[in-house]
């Protein structure tokens, strides 16, 4: 991993050719930790808190436990519940308290001699954190830490997985979802990486006190996959967004590579197979992805779905009709997605169900199937078609935006 800093020049055509912005959500949350048991800790500290002296309090620590309430956790701290109902009112604007969550960290600043709560600070999520205050002022206050951005630039060469090179590079895990999901979902099989794949990517990492947060955004990307090498250039068209390659084609396509993520590819596409249940040799029209029971499944592609049935050698299948042309089926799903029956309509990435082993099946997998005008056809194999390439109107903004971008990754 490397940290360079860019030329004025550079980010001078960037922002005026290709102009975003690039935002914070306050209220954005990352995953829920587990609840914990709320019981309290008492600390002592010379600490200034949010502007609370708190080596004038007594300390109590805490998590949020599973359906309890704040106001249970004031009352409990000594707050009468019209001072409750008070601050509620006049901060409603500022915090809804239906949005505490579960495992979430809360502190109570409790006077030492009567042990009565003044303060109770809530860390809603890494930038955001409330104090309840039950002082002269019955109020909540809302407290962002200051958020940095850093550009990284990064490579990495796949030795067993891409999960393992972005590990071994020292790099945000979230690069593996971006390059894998958000970036060359549609063009790149990840269940078919080799040994000596690479990867180029430059992308903004934002910090909170020095420690890593999130990435903001990939600014540019680059894949080399069984020779071939694929390009990722961000470009705003018709005020959204979106990936294209060098020649100005969408990296969107109609279909994702493969239904689910995290897996491994256990029996391809064949006319001639030994059934592991039956022993016995038949077609296999489609490709088994092995995965743990319980693995979200998604739909490839925006369709309406034909039929969801349950018997004894698909099991439970979800089938997906595309458009006039393509279909896909889902089988040995452990249950459905919620939603999913029949005439439903689906969007691409969509959860359809979960990977188990209904039917006949030796162990939970999927098997995927697609197809062309009713007949089954090898899902590896299916080149789909893009979504709109660039406009030939904005083709000269777009051959400057790529130029700064191959700039950008011949660097590293």
């Amino acid at each position: 991993m490397k940290y360079k800093g860019i030329a004025l020049s550079i980010l001078s055509v960037i922002l005026f050719f290709n102009s975003c912005n690039i935002g914070v959500d306050p209220n954005h949350d990352l995953a829920v930790v587990p609840p914990d048991s709320a019981v309290a800790r008492e600390i002592e500290t010379n600490d200034l808190m949010y502007g609370i002296p708190s080596d004038s309090f007594t300390i109590v620590q805490g998590k949020i436990r599973k359906n309890s309430f704040i106001s249970d956790i004031l009352l409990d701290g000594g707050v009468p519940m019209p001072e409750i109902d008070q601050a509620l009112r006049n901060s409603s604007s500022v915090f809804d308290v239906r949005k505490v969550q579960p495992g979430k960290n809360y502190a109570l600043f409790c006077e030492k001699e009567t042990g009565r709560t003044r303060y109770m600070i809530y860390e809603h999520n890494p930038v955001t954190t409330y104090v309840f205050s039950f002082t002269d002022s019955l109020n909540i206050t809302a407290f962002n830490k200051e958020i940095t951005t850093k550009i990284i630039y990064a490579s990495g060469t796949i030795n067993t997985s891409l999960w393992e090179a972005v590990l071994d590079q020292g790099l945000n895990t979230e690069i593996a979802y971006y390059l894998s999901e958000e970036l060359f979902a549609w063009t790149i099989d990840f269940f078919g990486l080799e040994k000596g794949d690479k990867f180029k990517v430059v992308y903004e990492q934002q910090y909170i006190e020095d420690k890593p947060y999130k990435i903001s955004k990939v600014l540019t990307a680059q894949f080399t996959s069984s020779g071939q090498t694929y390009t990722a250039i961000p470009f705003i068209q018709d005020g959204k967004e979106s990936y294209f390659d060098i020649d100005g084609s969408s990296l969107h396509r109609a279909f994702l590579k493969a239904p689910l993520t995290y897996s491994r590819i256990s029996s391809k596409y064949t006319t001639s197979r030994m059934h592991p249940v039956l022993k016995i040799r038949r077609p296999h029209l489609g490709v088994d992805y092995a995965a743990p029971a319980g693995t979200e499944v998604h739909s490839v592609g925006d369709g309406r779905v034909i039929s969801v049935t349950s018997d004894g050698t698909n099991g439970r299948m979800v089938k997906i009709k595309h458009n006039s042309t393509y279909s896909t089926a889902y089988l040995h799903l452990s249950r459905f997605g919620s939603g999913i029956k029949t005439g439903a309509m689906v969007k691409q990435g969509q959860v359809i169900g979960y990977v188990g082993s209904s039917g006949l099946s030796t162990g939970p997998h999927l098997d995927f199937r697609f197809y062309r005008n009713g007949l089954a056809i090898d899902p590896l194999k299916v080149v789909a078609p893009p979504v709109e390439p660039v406009s030939e109107i904005n083709k000269s903004r777009f051959e400057i935006i790529r130029e700064v971008n191959l700039s950008l990754l011949n660097t590293l």
